[in-house]
This record gives C-alpha cells, structure tokens and sequence, in this order.
C-alpha cells in the first residue's frame, strides 16, 4: 500500500501537469500579445498548436511505451515538459513560443498516453473504477484552477511564469515516479510508419475542420478533411491486419469497446457545445456580466468534481451501462431545462441546471472510461487509455468547432447549441444502455459456452 500511494500520486501530478499546461495559457494570452508585438489571432494559435500535437501523439506514443516500458515512457514525457517550460523564458518570438509548445506537448502527450494504464497496473481490476475516478477528480480540479492560477500569477509575475507554474507538478510526479509499476513489453517491434499515418490523419482532419471554420478557402478546408480521412482509412486497413496496431482497431472490433468510444465522443462534444456556447448566450441574451457567466458556468465542472469519484466507485459493484444511462437520461433532462431557460433568468435558474446537468455527465464519463480499459486485454492497456484520451480531446475539439460554426450562422448564442447537445447525449444514453446486451459484452473472438467479460 505505501508503494501504491506514492505511485498514485505520480500518476496524479502528471494528469494534473497536462491539464493545467493546457487551460492556463488561455489568460496570459493578451500580455504575450502585447510583448512579442502579435495580433490576437495569431497568438491564439499558442493553445490550438497544443491540442493538435497532443492529439496527433496520444495513440502513437500509447504503442510506443508498449515496446520501451510505460513507466519509462511517463517519465520520459515529464522530462521534456520541464526542459521545454525552462525555454520558454528564452521566447522571445511567437515563431520560437509555437515550437516550445510544441515540444511540452509531445512531453504531455508521453505522459498522458500511458497514465491509464499505469492506473490499471496500480490499482487491483476491484478498484480500477475508484482509480479512474480519482484522475478523473485531478483532472477536473485543474481544468477549474487553471483560470485562477494564471491570473494570480500575472499579478506578480511575467507571461513565462505562467507555463512554469506547472513545472512542480512535473518535478513531484518524476520524484514520486520511482514507485510506478513497470508492466511487461511487447515484443513486436514499433510501427513507425503506422504511427506517423495515424498521426497525420488526426492531424489533417482536425486542421483542415479548423481552417473551415476560420474562414479560409472552402475547397482547400474540404481537400485537407479528405486527404486525413483517405489516411484514416489506409490506417484502419492496415491496422485490420496487425495484431497490436497503433489506431487501436483491434480494440474496436469489440463492441462493448466501440459504443463506449462512440457514446464518449457524442458526450464531450455536447459538453464542450454547451459549455462554449453558455458564456455567449449568458451575456449576448440574458445580460450576465463576464465574470456572473463564469461563476455560473462553473457550477458544471464543480458538480463533476464531486460526482466523478463516486460515479468510478460505483462502476467497480454496477453495470457501466446502467449507470451511463441513467446519467445521460439526466443530462438529456437538464439540457432540455437549459434550451428552454425563462427569458429573464437570474443565477440560481441557470445554476441549478447546469448542476444537473453537470451531476448527469459525471454518472456517465468515469464508468464508461472503466469500461474501455477494463475491457482491453491487460497488454492492449496502453492503447485503450489512449483511446480514452484520444476520444476526450478529439470530442471537446470537434465541440468548439460545432460552436464555433453554429456562431458563424448566427445561431450559437442562443438555445440551439443545448438542443445540438441534447441530441448527442441522447446518442450517448443509446450506446451506453447497449452495452447492457450480454452479446455486446463477449469478446469478438469468443466461442459459444464461454462467459461474457
């Protein structure tokens, strides 16, 4: 047990250091404008380069820690972060900022990939949901501090400080990393050039979804989706015929693995739809004042904090699927109360809905992540913790681009994006009472007589 804390704590600092390097640049934005004499479109790139590269590296770099070790691979992510952070005091250029973020994601990405798991290898298959759950809690609580913590740090500090605020975490987590498990190798060797396809499809699909919305040339937009989705089906063809491929299609062959995949990527699109999407209709329709919007919108992310653990320890002794389905029945309730809010609402109208709807989603999200891991073959892990994190931040992009383009048409600020949202986590509640089918829960290569997993 003393191990097992120390290596908890390792995994939770480093869930905790990519989730706050992620959100906490968002407010230094305007000073690093201002010092290296940039317009404010182009330095919002600092955060969208980020989420590219962390995407784009998650399931290649799952496969490679496969084969190098995943306690090796985690710590080895940590080390880049930290030496990347420490350049950041040397930018003093937007063109070098842009490769220093590059490199902490590739660095984030390292750890990340692997984290799950390393939480699979740390905790007994009895608790794996409470484990889960707990870095569901870690990630959640950064993504809340992370405003906070960078405004307090511009008040004493320059823009640099605010991506060395996240260094601690990255310095206890290799400290405690001494206690992680080291789990067995894959003999197979690496697919270098699987991994660079599967990188490049996620790449071009998401930035060619991007450069859609932003305005540029509709045809080129379309010719750079098309090009990553021609990968992407080169990619899922040759990974049909490899037994451990980096795009997990091994995995997906598995039908409790695949809706589980499927009903997360509706439930974090609808979350990020409707998330994004509030701060516009509470202060474009009801008269919020910025700050009164964030207090408000909050109130989701908190609800989750305290729902997620519980959730993950109900997921260890209850189907996943009946607890994601009565989650998504709450939030299909909840965002139908959101679209449909009084015309002069004050605080607690939106608050208490928001925290049903937060209560609804964190019933779904940590039991549906147990499920996926829990499902893989234990020398599959690494891929399906990938495939976790993968979904979770393809989805929430794919949201912010929904919102961005329902803006565009002149329709993202008012109840649309909640009806958009509700209709996803209606799709989600589907697959998740789903997996409730016992031939669903079989493996595919299962035989008749042998017990569902």
């Amino acid at each position: 047990m003393p191990r097992r804390i120390t290596a908890i704590l390792a995994v939770s600092f480093g869930s905790a250091l990519v989730v706050i390097d992620g959100a906490i640049p968002t407010v230094a934005l305007p000073s690093i404008a201002r010092d290296l004499h940039v317009d404010s479109a182009s330095v919002v790139s600092i955060v969208t380069t980020y989420q590219l590269i962390l995407v784009m590296a998650l399931l290649p770099f799952s496969g490679l820690g496969d084969r190098i070790g995943l306690k090796r691979m985690y710590q080895i992510g940590q080390l880049i972060f930290t030496i990347a952070t420490i350049l950041c005091f040397f930018a003093h250029s937007l063109a070098f900022l842009l490769v220093v973020r590059v490199a902490q994601a590739i660095g984030a990405a390292a750890a990340l990939s692997v984290s799950s798991a390393l939480v699979r290898a740390i905790y007994p298959s009895t608790a794996l949901g409470r484990g889960l759950a707990l870095n569901s809690l870690v990630v959640s609580a950064g993504a809340s501090v992370a405003p906070t913590l960078g405004g307090l740090v511009l008040a004493i500090a320059p823009w640099p400080w605010v991506f060395a605020s996240a260094v601690p975490f990255a310095i206890a987590s290799l400290l405690f990393g001494r206690s992680l498990p080291d789990p067995k190798l894959r003999p197979e060797p690496f697919d270098l050039l699987g991994a660079v396809m599967c990188a490049a499809m996620f790449g071009l699909v998401i930035g060619g979804l991007e450069s859609g919305v932003h305005g540029d040339s509709p045809v080129v937009s379309a010719a750079i989706v098309l090009s990553g989705l021609f990968i992407g089906l080169l990619v899922v063809r040759r990974g049909a015929r490899e037994p451990a491929p980096i795009f997990p299609v091994d995995l997906l062959r598995r039908p409790v693995i695949a809706l589980s995949v499927v009903g997360g990527f509706c439930a974090f699109i609808a979350s990020m739809t409707l998330l994004l999407s509030m701060s516009f209709r509470l202060q474009h329709g009801f008269g919020f004042s910025p700050s009164e919007a964030g207090a408000v919108i909050g109130v989701w992310p908190l609800t989750m904090m305290i729902v997620a653990p519980a959730a993950g320890a109900l997921s260890d002794r209850y189907p996943a699927g009946l607890l994601g389905g009565i989650g998504m029945a709450i939030g299909v309730v909840a965002l139908l109360l959101i679209g449909f809010m009084p015309a002069h609402p004050d605080y607690w109208d939106v608050a208490w809905r928001m925290s049903l709807c937060g209560f609804g989603f964190g019933l779904y999200l940590s039991p549906n992540a147990r499920l996926v891991i829990g499902s893989a073959p234990r020398d599959r892990t690494a891929p399906a913790g990938g495939l976790v994190s993968t979904t979770r931040l393809v989805g929430q992009t794919t949201g912010a681009t929904m919102v961005a383009a329902l803006l565009a048409l002149g329709i993202g600020d008012g109840r649309v994006p909640a009806l958009v949202a509700c209709g996803l986590a209606f799709v989600a509640g589907i697959c998740s009472l789903a997996r409730l089918n016992p031939a669903v829960r079989r493996p595919p290569d299962a035989v008749a007589g042998e017990p569902a997993e």
